[in-house]
């Protein structure tokens, strides 16, 4: 049984009540019969766009990287997740999904975030953003991807290249969630892609045209096209407040198609995300964005204070972020008008749901017991996957 002074629940937020977790599952929800603690009990955590975390880059993991990234993962709250890879050859990729379908059917070791399936974030984008502009593929390789849709969870790809149309026609038709980025498109070329199967668009605003008032591109599509989430970086560095702000304001009205958080992390200090070469930020210090200040933030395992810095190119490109799904939700609340009620679902409902989740990424009866306690601050206290807990790995409940 767990206790805190708010749960977040199917129907909002219960204060002082308790959670009943029986089998791995959550039996009841209710009100506390005695003191419970200050804390904040809220779905596990997901994220669909990780590369990399620390040292370790998921397209080149081993099985002792694994490992780590699962402890990295649980210290932010993170309970089911997508490894992330960016463009490279159809060869090295097949052998990096391969190889994260073989993490994703671990049967030993304790409790760990669960692997929900790959990101492929290109080779088949139009416009490259940080990605080696040599890597990508101006013609959808749907043979390839019919090969290899079983590994996937998520499929980022540019509508406008040819034989994307059918491609996400099959893939959504095979449960991958399709995601429109890294491309320059229309918006009714958008609105193509969405009736033929896509339901988002990757990190919005970074690697896509521009909006403008009388061709709103796909910036315009992913705020106003109702079939369509939306995923974004609230690091404060990819995006403004003010466009956080309205991205939760177009989206996140009940019943909407929401937007997911995601970190998109790299391996920063492994200095690389696949083929892109990362470097460390010149002036971490520096504002984010105009208007926006630096915000400091603990690391992704929460060892060291230091500035939220993203990771970018030599040419000063932004290439990923190392914001935690715990900063994510508070940057969110604290600097771009989100309720904490909108973050925390941005963080795991919208997500579990798009990927077809349904036993998880809600505290309601009979759902899997997912769960994560943050203080008052807003930071993780105690992580719970399948109602063991997984982190810290020592404490009792």
């Amino acid at each position: 049984m767990l206790g805190a002074a708010r749960v977040l629940t199917e129907s909002g937020m219960l204060p002082d009540a308790e959670v009943v977790l029986e089998r791995g599952l959550i039996a009841e929800i209710r009100p506390a019969c005695s003191s419970v603690p200050d804390r904040i009990i809220a779905p596990g955590f997901v994220d669909l766009q990780v590369n990399g975390i620390g040292t370790v880059d998921v397209a080149g993991a081993s099985d002792p990287d694994w490992t780590v990234l699962d402890a990295a993962l649980l210290a932010q709250g993170v309970t089911t997740w997508c490894p992330t890879v960016t463009s490279a050859p159809l060869g090295e990729l097949e052998a990096a999904l391969g190889r994260i379908d073989q993490a994703r059917h671990r049967l030993h070791g304790g409790p760990r975030p669960a692997i929900a399936g790959a990101h492929l974030e290109g080779p088949f984008i139009a416009l490259p953003g940080a990605h080696p502009p040599g890597m990508l593929q101006h013609q959808v390789n749907l043979p390839w991807l019919e090969k290899v849709a079983s590994q996937l969870a998520v499929l980022t790809i540019a509508p406008e290249l040819p034989g994307a149309m059918e491609a996400i026609h099959a893939l959504s038709g095979r449960g991958v969630v399709v995601s429109l980025g890294h491309s320059a498109c229309s918006a009714g070329q958008a609105a193509s892609a969405a009736a033929a199967g896509a339901r988002m668009v990757t990190h919005l605003g970074n690697a896509m045209g521009m909006l403008h008032q009388r061709a709103p591109g796909l910036m315009g599509a992913a705020l106003s096209d109702d079939r369509l989430a939306v995923s974004l970086i609230s690091d404060l560095h990819h995006l403004h407040p003010a466009l956080i702000g309205l991205a939760f304001r177009a989206k996140g009205f009940p019943g909407g198609p929401g937007v997911a958080l995601v970190t998109d992390s790299v391996a920063l200090e492994a200095r690389q995300a696949g083929h892109i070469r990362l470097e460390a930020p010149a002036n971490p210090e520096a504002p984010a964005v105009p208007e926006a200040p630096a915000v400091p933030d603990p690391d992704p395992t929460g060892s060291s204070r230091r500035p939220l810095a993203p990771a970018r190119l030599a040419d000063g490109t932004l290439a990923g972020s190392t914001v935690t799904m715990d900063a994510s939700v508070r940057l969110a609340v604290r600097h771009c008008g989100v309720s904490l009620e909108q973050a925390l679902r941005s963080a795991a409902s919208v997500p579990a749901t798009l990927l077809g989740l349904q036993d998880r990424g809600v505290i309601a009866r009979g759902r899997r017991a997912d769960l994560v306690a943050l203080d008052p601050d807003l930071r993780v206290k105690e992580v719970w996957v399948g109602g063991e807990q997984a982190w810290p790995a020592t404490a009792g409940r």
